[in-house]
């Protein structure tokens, strides 16, 4: 038997909140997402002592491992991929007494048999609470045998008891509107909506979620987040590196259904709604819900005008990957939000693969001045619009451009930065988003994470943008180079609109 040992090694930070005590249990738990996300970040959650003091983490695999195998495994994860420097000795034994592990087929009920044993042991004496936290770091076509299993095993409760259960997803939900509903549905059979908590790890970071504060605690910017002083928006989410080893699994979503989708629509939602009734789950998520369904629609006829699509040259020479493949490494939309906070103002969202710089960013760009003041045309033509930039990663912080005159006899206008850097202003590192979200998904705090509704409504969205490039497939692939900032139809994109795409 496990004992569940109580261990802090550091004072919890000032206005922490502590989860309650709980069974975290992960699903696939020899596989990529545990050892470099969630394990790193529950030994980081237990450095401030954010985890509970009765706590205990069990993964479900196909491996041989005993628990003590296990635990190396997981020493050897949390040296390699945390955010901190090296594992502390001390730390790592209170913490390691907390993990153990359960070998077997997902498809076989005996492994809900063992695991269940296993959570009995570990929770003798009300240790836990009967509190568990099932998180799924498989692929999606395993969720369905796993949530039967674990419902027909007993191991997951109806809410509103004494103890609670909870099942982390991870994406993709779905790869079209219509996979999306039937996996809902899966879900819905199995728990409650209250139980579910599907991750997309872009909201855990700090600077995302900054969105809503800088918003809304600043009562000098919120009054201009609007379509009489905001000219355009850019969201950008740029990554240097190509698809590697996740060719196969790239074939089948491409950047549309891996980014775009999820990652960019969240980051729009959070920019563009309007002000919550609280500050509760359900009310920002309401808000946010709003934003989605006022997307204009995408018609066949607008689709070519509004979405420009790339693949990088050597894309198709990647592992896994078809030798004529058409699928777009690279998306650039243009997007409207039809009420009456965004009429007529252009969202333009990009995200690709092997691009020149990793960079993902939202900036707003005011509007031009109405009327020239300084006596001279050719001052006022040089005198560059205001940009807000909110910086997701790296270098996570918030930039604010402006006009200032240039020191000297004569006037010329010339920008001026003003940038806050996190690591500056705060000290440190901000938390790893899955740190965030973990914490959140034991607290019972479902803010940071995706609706039902809010799926279905970004897959309504784009399941047409989807559905014509599957009848029309992109041509001329590949048509950008490594290193680049895609293809030339990027810049045509904006450029009909006279505009021209941020400097990075």
């Amino acid at each position: 038997m496990t004992k569940i040992e109580a261990f802090r090694p550091a004072a919890m930070p000032v206005g922490a909140r502590e989860a309650p005590p709980c069974a975290f249990v992960a699903f696939g738990a020899p596989g990529d997402l545990t050892r470099r996300k969630l394990m790193p970040a529950l030994y980081n959650l237990t450095l401030p002592g954010l985890l509970p003091e009765r706590f205990a983490a069990v993964g479900v695999g196909r491996r041989a491992w005993s628990d003590e195998a296990f635990r190396g495994e997981m020493e050897r994860a949390v040296g390699e991929f945390s955010r901190t420097d090296g594992v502390d000795p001390e730390v790592w034994h209170g913490f390691a007494a907390k993990l153990a592990f359960v070998e077997g087929d997902f498809e076989a009920p005996a492994t809900y048999s063992s695991l269940a044993r296993k959570l009995d042991a570990l929770d003798r004496d009300g240790a836990l609470g009967g509190n568990r936290l099932f998180y799924l770091a498989t692929p999606p076509s395993e969720f369905p045998v796993i949530l039967q299993r674990l419902k027909a095993e007993g191991l997951i409760q109806p809410p509103g008891g004494e103890a609670w259960t909870r099942v982390i997803v991870e994406k993709p939900f779905g790869r079209d509107l219509e996979s999306a509903r039937a996996l809902n549905a899966l879900l819905a059979h199995v728990l409650d909506e209250s139980q579910t908590f599907r991750i997309d790890h872009y909201l855990g970071k700090e600077t995302v979620q900054n969105i809503l504060v800088f918003r809304f605690a600043n009562s000098m910017f919120e009054p201009l987040w609007n379509r009489k002083y905001v000219d355009h928006v850019e969201i950008t989410a740029a990554e240097t590196v190509g698809v590697g080893t996740r060719g196969r699994f790239y074939e089948e979503t491409g950047v549309l259904r891996d980014i775009v989708q999820n990652h960019l629509l969240e980051v729009l939602a959070l920019t563009a709604m309007e002000p919550p009734t609280t500050g509760g789950a359900e009310d920002i998520r309401g808000e946010k819900l709003k934003v989605l369904h006022a997307l204009r629609v995408p018609w066949d006829d607008t689709i070519p005008r509004d979405v420009a699509l790339g693949q990088y040259r050597g894309y198709r020479d990647e592992p896994g990957v078809a030798r004529d493949s058409v699928t777009p490494t690279f998306a650039a939309l243009r997007v409207f939000v039809d009420n009456w906070r965004w009429q007529g103002v252009p969202f333009y969202l990009r995200a690709g693969k092997r691009l020149a710089k990793r960079v993902t960013e939202v900036a707003l760009h005011m509007q031009t001045i109405p009327l020239c003041l300084f006596g001279r045309q050719d001052v006022c033509e040089r005198t560059e619009p205001n940009v807000l930039t909110l910086r997701i990663q790296p270098d996570e912080g918030i930039q604010l451009q402006f006009a200032s005159k240039i020191p000297g006899h004569d006037l010329a206008v010339g920008s001026v930065l003003m940038d806050m850097k996190y690591t500056e202003a705060f000290g440190g590192e901000p938390p790893e988003a899955y740190e965030r979200l973990l914490l959140d998904a034991m607290r019972g705090d479902a803010t940071l994470f995706s609706r039902r509704d809010a799926v279905e409504a970004s897959w309504t969205w784009i399941t047409p943008v989807l559905d014509y490039f599957q009848r029309n497939p992109p041509q001329g692939f590949p048509d950008y180079e490594p290193g680049s900032w895609g293809p030339e139809s990027c810049d045509d994109l904006v450029r009909r609109d006279r505009r021209t795409w941020r400097t990075l």
